[in-house]
């Protein structure tokens, strides 16, 4: 489906309607930039991040995880430079009293939600949000909440390399939650205050440094278009012209959303600088000794990071389609079926199973809780046999299966595709073989 500024409010009320995202705190008018997973986001969720996580970490040997804690030392933050230059500048309109940061503006002379050019002169805006620890709010127990997850691994380097005893190269990867005090959240889940990120630090001699760099571009690349199908046209790799300090290469992997292409992932070339600023600032060694050589050095990192609710959210607006399909409705030949084509290992719901009518719900429910153990399922009885194949097509599901009479007979039971609308008869025995093949293939 061509994406149009308009499928992006096709998608957040297909997510409220079906119960994929809702606002946070919606009873109480919601709070901006915080969103809630719902019964089908959720498991959505989950099931990105364990396809992450199998890709990155439990397929190799030189990668180990790590889940680290979302407050960690002030100091950490120190060193990494967050305290010091993690901001944004913000202009403030004096008329519509809209806030806006100013690298986001086509004119910084003009507000761009009421044209006004009676703007307050830019300041800077740090983005950690600020807490405290301990039985005192004052300024000697102050605490941030983490701003990316790739500061802890650096910070634990030495325990993962010792408890692994893993030598370079190798990586350690965490998936967990990271809170930015943004200025002006926006796009649904795509720019969000409290989000969760896949990250990964590999940690390798700096010689090899851009082999490796190479390496896990390539591999993130076929990910995106092997692994969860994204089109080629949907996805481009954005090498950045300007650099950090410390970095000697960088890119974005940008997916054309309906507002425009965004940033899904950066992969990075970080150089030694994380690790030689935390020796720095913790006067513990952060150094690795390479006892092959007898050289003692900073390990230079190449990251890879995403954003996990940017990646549902291009997985959404990849797979939401509408189609014609036959009405049974009075003198209405079609209507719009909308559908989400999700990839299978990825859908909130792998196989429905659905009884013709309620008076076979006892053997298809069986079939359920057998099939449960293995898939994502669903049982579902309530309303018309159409009706439910649509609940189920708005939701993703790849195969919904129909326990019919017939089925009492010869204890076979249809399966129907949600993209080709195929149906194939298969024996209730056959059922575990035939869903691993089509969903893991």
């Amino acid at each position: 489906m061509k994406k149009s500024p308009e499928l992006m409010d096709k998608i957040v009320s297909l997510c409220k309607r079906r119960g994929f995202i809702f606002q946070s705190s919606e009873i109480y008018g919601g709070i901006n930039g915080f969103w809630d997973y719902g019964p089908y986001g959720s498991a959505m969720k989950r099931a990105v991040e364990q396809l992450w996580w199998n890709y990155m970490v439990e397929t190799r040997e030189n990668v180990a995880g790590l889940d680290s804690t979302i407050i960690c030392h002030p100091k950490v933050w120190k060193a990494s430079g967050h305290l010091d230059k993690f901001g944004d500048l913000m202009t403030d309109c004096r008329d519509c009293k809209a806030r806006h940061r100013v690298d986001q503006m086509e004119d910084a002379a003009k507000c761009p939600n009421c044209g006004s050019n009676n703007l307050t002169p830019p300041r800077e805006f740090n983005l950690m949000m600020k807490t405290y620890v301990g039985p005192v709010s004052d300024e000697e127990h102050v605490a941030y909440l983490r701003a990316e997850t790739c500061q802890p691994i650096f910070v634990d380097f030495e325990n993962v390399r010792i408890s692994t005893r893993m030598k370079l190269p190798f990586g350690i990867a965490q998936i967990g939650k990271a809170f930015r005090n943004e200025i002006n959240p926006r796009n649904f889940i795509f720019r969000s205050r409290e989000f969760s990120q896949m990250e990964m630090e590999f940690f390798c001699n700096d010689e090899d440094a851009m082999k490796w760099y190479e390496y896990w571009k390539n591999e993130r690349i076929k990910y995106y278009r092997d692994i969860l199908g994204f089109r080629d046209e949907e996805i481009k790799i954005h090498d950045h012209e300007t650099l950090a300090h410390y970095a000697k290469a960088a890119l974005d992997i940008e997916f054309q959303f309906p507002f425009g292409w965004g940033e899904l992932e950066g992969v990075h070339h970080r150089g030694t600088w994380d690790m030689s600023r935390h020796e720095e600032f913790s006067g513990e060694s952060m150094q690795y000794f390479e006892q092959e050589t007898g050289k003692k050095f900073f390990p230079t990192v190449i990251e890879t990071s995403v954003g996990v609710d940017r990646t549902i959210l291009a997985l959404l607006c990849h797979s939401y389609d509408e189609d014609m399909a036959e009405s049974k409705k009075e003198g209405v030949e079609e209507d719009v079926r909308v559908v989400l084509r999700l990839p299978a290992i990825v859908s909130p719901v792998q196989v429905a199973v659905l009884p013709l009518t309620k008076k076979l719900a006892e053997p298809a429910e069986k079939i359920c809780r057998d099939l449960r153990r293995f898939f994502r399922c669903e049982f579902d009885v309530t309303g018309s046999i159409g009706k439910r194949y649509r609940r189920q097509d708005e939701i993703g599901t790849p195969f919904c299966l129909t326990y019919d009479f017939e089925s009492v007979e010869k204890n076979s039971v249809t399966v129907r595709h949600r993209d080709s609308m195929s149906q194939d008869r298969i024996d209730v025995n056959q059922l575990k073989a035939y869903f691993e093949k089509a969903i893991y293939k």
